[in-house]
């Protein structure tokens, strides 16, 4: 494994696909809070509510998301705001799957090498995510930001995986899509950060990866 002996992974975004998963809750909101919608509008309200979501990504509290939305488009009766986290709560981690081709890249680093998860966001929402999708039995560490009191781009994060890993920071690497979070987070505990990007975004900032892929698959014979 290219002299690596762990490979960390950010979740949303990179091991899983975070705008497929917002199309769906979409869908699942479509149909609980609204009635007889013309189609030429359903395509509208999609647009609004991936701003939205966009707009607070990262932000715990997603009624402010509904909040916005709905007040662009009156649902069929009024929402109490708890109601409105719970619903997120237990319906957006049920939106997420995982592509095959990713499990199997996956797998087969762990073949030759130790794996991790460390992701910024709740608790709950976090672990469901990766239950849901079974990534829990694929992985030796998971790390939550919530759960352990730091968050990525802190340093202190990527160290404690480091230590539960055992392992030295030259001997790790750290996968993400995020320029500023992930790659900029993880060197600054001296891990190399490849940075993935299948939407070729442009780098705007001063932080340079180590390496950059377009797929998963990208991945593995980078590192083999």
């Amino acid at each position: 494994m290219g002299g690596y002996k762990a490979i960390l992974f950010d979740l949303d975004d990179t091991l899983l696909n975070r705008n497929q998963a917002v199309d769906k809750m979409f869908l699942i909101i479509l149909g609980k809070f609204y009635e007889g919608v013309k189609e030429s509008l359903k395509n509208d309200m999609l647009l609004k509510f991936r701003e939205y979501d966009k707009r607070d990504y990262g932000n715990g509290d997603k009624t402010k998301v509904f909040e916005s939305f709905f007040g662009e488009f009156p649902p069929k009766y009024s929402l109490r705001r708890d109601f409105i986290q719970d619903f997120w709560n237990n319906n957006f981690p049920n939106c997420f799957s995982i592509d095959q081709n990713s499990i199997n890249t996956v797998k087969a680093i762990k073949k030759r090498a130790k794996v991790g998860i460390i992701t910024n966001g709740s608790t709950q929402r976090q672990k469901a995510k990766i239950t849901n999708t079974n990534l829990n039995s694929c992985f030796d560490i998971v790390l939550i930001s919530e759960e352990v009191g730091y968050s990525k781009p802190d340093k202190r994060i990527f160290e404690l995986a480091l230590n539960k890993l055992d392992v030295q920071p030259e001997e790790a690497l750290f996968v993400g899509d995020d320029i500023e979070k992930d790659m900029g987070g993880c060197q600054n505990a001296n891990i190399k950060g490849i940075w993935f990007n299948p939407n070729i975004n442009k780098n705007d900032t001063e932080i340079k990866p180590y390496a950059e892929i377009y797929s998963f698959d990208g991945l593995l014979s980078y590192l083999t």
